[in-house]
């Protein structure tokens, strides 16, 4: 998932809370239907079996890759063969052009051999590199760059500085204490019109921080001038090898004052040039690298990428289906559940967002499997593009559901001072109830982010009571950001994420090689696939669709 921010801020009045929050008759499924929900879920299950199968055969999932079109085509056909209807793929973009690792390996030469941890950053161009000249880009200040002109040429150039590491005493897994989540379900209702981007801490920044964002907008310009061979860095966090590692670096076309801002993606077929080959550090080996360099050690590495870019389709595509709504009169209207399935490339997506995506595979299964029929169509959507900015649930929702013309950053608080922006229904909107997703990883299933609807709040907390000797119980007013549920908050739909323990989700595997299938606890995973089923299910058989907040 992109970076999780939670906004609270300012209290609402009570008045402003809508009175169906509070007058309305809750649907609840009959208890030997929960039950059944949970007997099938929890006894049952088949959700590591589908984890497995995305994480270990397919793999990595990066956008526009084969592996990426696998996984949709492998999704499509699985759900068809549980008895869901209309599986398919849908095309959205264009994205661009995907990219796969043929071959890699990176190691210190002289004087003498030490093999590193480390890995290449998505959209690479190849590169063989062999006993290269190593060298510290230590720059600062603009002045810095003079001393390094003419020096970089074929040249293996190190770009971060030493991050320290710490002994973890208390340990890198985690559940959200009794503590935390009373605290979570006393939040203020968040700013109106912010629909989960959190925002900028307050409190002055560093007094050279707009320096040093200057110096590295320049940096990898002068790498591209003076010809360096490959750019290494170190992960920005983590220990005891894990890497986290992302996309390439591209070096920006320069702006034309008073036309529109211009940006490239790595992608692009335009950005051919303009990406030098990059690589990621575990910081251990990097520390030790800069460490031997400053004690006036004279270092060489080869380094040999090898990669390809995968330019035949530039479209990007999500996985669709449904279990058909069986009432006359509600059949047409529509409860949404998924998660995304593109990834990162060092790892093989497990927690970010195989999980989310097998849970909602799962919850499906779990209510055809029951024979169950809902009185409203239930459509899963397995998307892609979220790394790069939600791009498959965005193009989704405009094509199907709606969009909110002249809304800038629809994502994030607006400027008072700006235009009103318009929404444009789609065919859908109004046929639309709910939509349902999970993308914080592994942990269990601990409640609900109402994202600033009061009125969903008795239903919810009528839903989680079956569940409650579970562990879900939690129900915060508060926005969650990040993931695809923006997509349909944004253009004022009810879109809702999953309150989930961390367990390791930042100290190890978020977009890290260590977002495998062994970092995946099982009976969370059954836990959330459980409930999941059940809200999907009851959503589906309200009389009502879900009540929506007020639009901004």
């Amino acid at each position: 998932m992109l970076r999780r921010k939670l906004t609270v801020v300012i209290l609402l009045s009570a008045l402003l809370i809508p009175s169906f929050a509070y007058g309305q008759n809750v649907y609840t499924a009959p208890p030997e239907v929960i039950a059944k929900i949970k007997d099938e879920g929890m006894n049952r299950s088949q959700v590591m079996q589908t984890l497995s199968y995305l994480t270990d055969v397919i793999g990595a999932r990066l956008t526009g890759s084969p592996a990426l079109l696998n996984a949709n085509n492998w999704t499509k056909d699985t759900l068809a063969k549980w008895g869901l209807q209309n599986a398919h793929t849908e095309a959205w973009g264009p994205f661009g052009r995907g990219w796969t690792l043929k071959s890699f390996n990176a190691e210190v030469t002289a004087p003498y051999n030490i093999p590193l941890i480390a890995y290449p950053k998505a959209w690479s161009p190849s590169k063989s590199a062999a006993n290269a000249d190593v060298v510290y880009l230590d720059v600062k200040t603009d002045a810095d760059f003079d001393k390094y002109k003419g020096q970089l040429k074929d040249k293996i150039v190190l770009i971060s500085d030493v991050r320290e590491t710490k002994a973890d005493f208390d340990g890198m897994g985690r559940r959200f204490t009794d503590e935390e989540l009373a605290k979570m379900e006393a939040a203020t209702p968040p700013t109106p019109g912010g629909q989960g981007q959190g925002q900028r801490p307050q409190g002055q920044a560093p007094q050279n921080f707009q320096q040093l964002q200057q110096v590295a907008a320049k940096r990898f310009q002068f790498l591209l001038d003076e010809g360096a061979a490959v750019v290494v860095d170190s992960s920005r966090t983590g220990s005891g090898g894990t890497v986290f590692v992302q996309g390439a670096t591209v070096v920006q076309p320069p702006q034309v004052q008073g036309a529109p801002p211009t940006r490239l993606s790595p992608q692009q077929k335009e950005a051919d040039g303009k990406i030098l080959p990059q690589i990621t550090v575990a910081t251990e080996h990097y520390n030790r690298i800069i460490r031997m360099l400053q004690q006036g050690t004279k270092l060489k590495m080869s380094v040999n990428i090898q990669s390809e870019y995968n330019d035949k389709d530039p479209m990007a595509y999500n996985t669709v289906a449904e279990i058909p709504g069986s009432d006359p009169k509600l059949k047409e209207e529509l409860v949404m559940l998924g998660g995304h399935m593109d990834s990162w490339h060092a790892g093989t997506g497990a927690t970010d967002n195989a999980a989310g995506v097998s849970v909602a595979m799962e919850a499906v299964r779990i209510i055809q499997a029951l024979g169950l029929k809902p009185r409203r169509t239930i459509r899963i959507a397995l998307w892609s593009g979220e790394e790069q900015g939600l791009l498959g649930s965005r193009a989704y929702v405009k094509q199907h559901l709606g969009e909110m013309k002249g809304a800038g950053n629809q994502f994030g608080p607006r400027d008072p001072n700006a235009p009103k922006p318009e929404l444009v229904k789609g065919a859908e909107y109004d046929k639309f109830s709910s939509y349902f997703n999970l993308d914080n990883g592994t942990g269990k299933v601990r409640g609900v982010y109402l994202q600033g609807n009061e009125a969903v709040r008795p239903i919810f907390k009528a839903w989680l009571a079956p569940f409650n000797d579970m562990g879900a119980k939690t129900l915060t007013i508060s926005n969650t950001g990040g993931t695809d549920h923006l997509s349909y908050d944004g253009i004022g739909l009810p879109g809702f994420q999953f309150i989930q323990d961390t367990i390791e989700y930042d100290t190890r595997t978020h977009h890290s090689n260590q977002d495998v299938y062994d970092r995946l606890q099982a009976d969370d995973m059954k836990q959330a696939s459980t409930i999941m089923a059940a809200f999907v299910y009851q959503a589906a058989m309200m009389d009502e669709k879900m009540p929506r907040k007020p639009m901004p």
